[in-house]
């Protein structure tokens, strides 16, 4: 329902009562904003009551509003550019607390993924990188953080990683020219969506290798060319990707891996510690 709701708005307007219609005109002209408004927000902006704002949603067949309002974020999230994105942070988060809005936000987003998750999905993904004979772990633009994070800790525990890290399309596929039938990859892509990262994805899954996506929703453009698709809520903080979701979703995944391998990983992790300790990599603090 997401890709046609202001379609659907427009097609029933003439059955609207007169409030409803304040609803409609204001999401048709600033959809961008009226998406990450609350229907209290929303409403006082049209000049309705909240309620009426509830009506609304519901008259257009969603469950309440905030159904609705998924959906239109849904919509819009990677169409905004980043002078939308600096107009709608700026109106959601106005003269208040920064640190507050931003950090109840993340926490709200991480709440979300664990409801959402699907564990059978998450446990299969985690198995078909372990069973794999390499592993190719893409992630470009800001969605590069979280693929070194992942590649850091995988390429400590095993030796058939590669951080595909590439600045072209061309780059790209130069280092996944050789992902086979019993490789898997596993692609990181947030709004707005990288469109390497969904050729690189098309090209391993036609390839034959087991592609694991991590990705916001199963309508992201990543998630068709998967065989399982990891979700976590992401968020747009004016210029900045919100990717605290995600980034847990790594480390549950790392976590499990691990558990995994258990007892091959301590005899790893204990040789690692002799030559950290003899080169002194870390720096020792007293306690």
């Amino acid at each position: 329902m997401a890709s046609d709701i202001l379609n659907q708005i427009q097609n029933n307007m003439s059955g609207f009562s007169k409030g409803q219609k304040l609803i409609a005109n204001y999401i048709l002209e600033y959809y961008d904003k009226a998406a990450f408004m609350t229907a209290s927000r929303l409403g006082k902006t049209v000049s309705v009551s909240e309620s009426t704002v509830v009506r609304f949603a519901v008259e257009l067949g969603y469950e309440g509003y905030p159904e609705m309002q998924r959906a239109l974020q849904e919509m819009i999230r990677n169409k905004l550019t980043s002078v939308q994105r600096l107009e709608v942070a700026n109106d959601r988060i106005g003269q208040g607390d920064v640190l507050s809005a931003v950090l109840h936000s993340d926490v709200d987003k991480i709440r979300q993924t664990l409801e959402k998750a699907d564990r059978e999905v998450f446990n299969a993904a985690a198995d078909a990188i372990l069973a794999s004979n390499k592993l190719y772990i893409l992630g470009v633009r800001s969605a590069s953080a979280l693929a070194s994070f992942f590649g850091f800790y995988m390429n400590l525990m095993f030796d058939h990683v590669q951080l595909v890290a590439a600045n072209s399309t061309s780059e790209m596929f130069e280092q996944l020219v050789r992902v086979a039938p019993g490789d898997a990859v596993l692609g990181i892509s947030f709004p707005r969506y990288s469109s390497r990262t969904v050729k690189a994805m098309r090209y391993c899954h036609d390839m034959g290798a087991t592609v694991v996506a991590l990705t916001d929703s199963m309508q992201s453009p990543i998630a068709e060319y998967a065989d399982y698709v990891l979700t976590a809520q992401s968020d747009m903080i004016s210029l900045v990707d919100s990717l605290v979701a995600p980034m847990s979703m790594i480390n549950a995944l790392l976590v499990a891996i691990s558990r995994k391998r258990n007892v091959e990983l301590e005899h790893t992790f204990e040789k690692l510690e002799r030559i950290w300790d003899e080169y002194e990599v870390y720096e020792k603090v007293e306690p």
